[in-house]
């Protein structure tokens, strides 16, 4: 199992690089498809053609589809294999048609839809927390607002005992430290989630700063994917910074309550995530839930998202090959709901299923419809 590990490892290294050569311009665009159709022949082959199927990603996601594919594995002998690298990463990385699909936080805007090769798919997998964590003396529980969390991340509020931290956390033990902002030094849906929440409550971030999975960060730190962020606040006294919710409770961190659009101020869990996802679904499944209006809902929330093409039938790919990978997300949307909550994510809302459900339904190779019996 260990040679064939390797071999396949080097294998997609291989394909990868000559991808990368080709879209430089080493090679005549006319011999650029036969050469990428071979190339995903040959992977399929070496990969145990429909027995294995690939993806990478979302690091938010890394933890709960680790299990659900560990699961599924175990059920149909069908091996997944995800990288976490970020959505930025996976993005990319479908769109090379390197691997079977994508992990991803933020959903493509329209324009990132034309630019792709051929049409993709969003299918919701569950719902996940954004949490702000800290490492300071005592673990003091700690709240904010949404001008002072944007105000940190401006760099115009640089110390813990700012009077406008000491004004919302009366009683705790705030010390004469600097704040060491961190964030995401990777393409990341975690940073889109948490950039939109601050575009839409603070107009000095949104004039600034903005939106999207890579930034211009005005101050601090940059981690790789989730695990790295939470490395860096744990390690640095001061360290403040977003991570998802699951990685913040696997390393011990306090996660600060933040105050919603109705003023109230709420714990980021998985009842609150699921309050804040009590919305009505758009049928391509891009629901953006930041900043929700529900009351008890916590409002730096966000889907997860797989992305495959819409059109199964590309580069050689087979037809049982596609199969397996529809069922694969089927599977997800429904049997592996089961494996969110004890991994303190959301499960996905009835409508979601059901939205998510008819856009698999869409989901072909050729004229044939993929989704049967289900």
């Amino acid at each position: 199992m260990k040679s064939k590990f390797h071999q396949l490892t080097s294998l997609f290294f291989a394909i990868a690089v000559a991808l990368t050569f080709t879209a430089c311009g080493g090679g005549k665009k006319s011999n650029n498809k036969a050469q990428s159709a071979a190339n995903t022949s040959k992977m399929e082959k070496s990969a145990g053609g429909a027995q294995h199927i690939m993806g990478a990603g979302s690091t938010f996601a890394y933890p709960i589809y680790t299990k659900m594919f560990d699961a599924y594995n175990k059920k149909t002998g069908i091996q997944v294999n995800y990288q976490g690298i970020g959505s930025g990463g996976g993005i990319r990385q479908l769109e090379s048609k390197i691997i079977d699909f994508g992990g991803s936080d933020a959903p493509l805007s329209d324009k990132e839809e034309k630019k792709a090769p051929a049409f993709i798919v969003h299918i919701p997998t569950c719902l996940g927390a954004v949490t702000m964590s800290y490492n300071l003396p005592g673990k003091p529980k700690l709240r904010f607002t949404p001008s002072v969390l944007a105000d940190i991340y401006l760099g115009k509020i640089k110390k813990w005992n700012d009077p406008r931290i000491e004004k919302i956390n009366p009683g705790a033990k705030l010390p004469n430290m600097q704040i060491t902002v961190v964030h995401r030094s990777d393409g990341s849906g975690t940073t889109f989630i948490f950039s939109n929440y601050l575009s839409k409550v603070s107009k000095a971030w949104s004039n600034k700063v903005g939106f999207g999975k890579s930034l211009d960060w005005p101050v601090g730190l940059g981690g790789k994917g989730n695990p790295g962020v939470a490395g860096i606040i744990k390690n640095t006294p001061g360290g403040f910074g977003y991570v998802e919710l699951i990685y913040a409770l696997q390393n011990n961190m306090p996660v600060a309550e933040m105050q919603n659009k109705s003023g109230n101020y709420i714990k980021p869990t998985l009842e609150s995530t699921s309050l804040a996802a009590n919305i009505k679904m758009p049928a391509d499944a891009r629901a953006i839930i930041t900043n929700t209006d529900a009351k008890q809902g916590y409002p730096i929330s966000g889907f997860t998202w797989v992305l495959l093409y819409k059109q199964q039938k590309y580069n050689g790919r087979s037809e049982a090959k596609a199969k397996a990978l529809v069922n694969l997300v089927w599977w997800m949307i429904h049997d592996g709901q089961k494996f969110t909550k004890p991994l303190n994510y959301a499960p996905l809302p009835k409508a979601a299923v059901k939205v998510a459900d008819n856009i698999l339904k869409s989901v072909k190779y050729g004229n044939q419809t993929l989704l049967q019996n289900k």
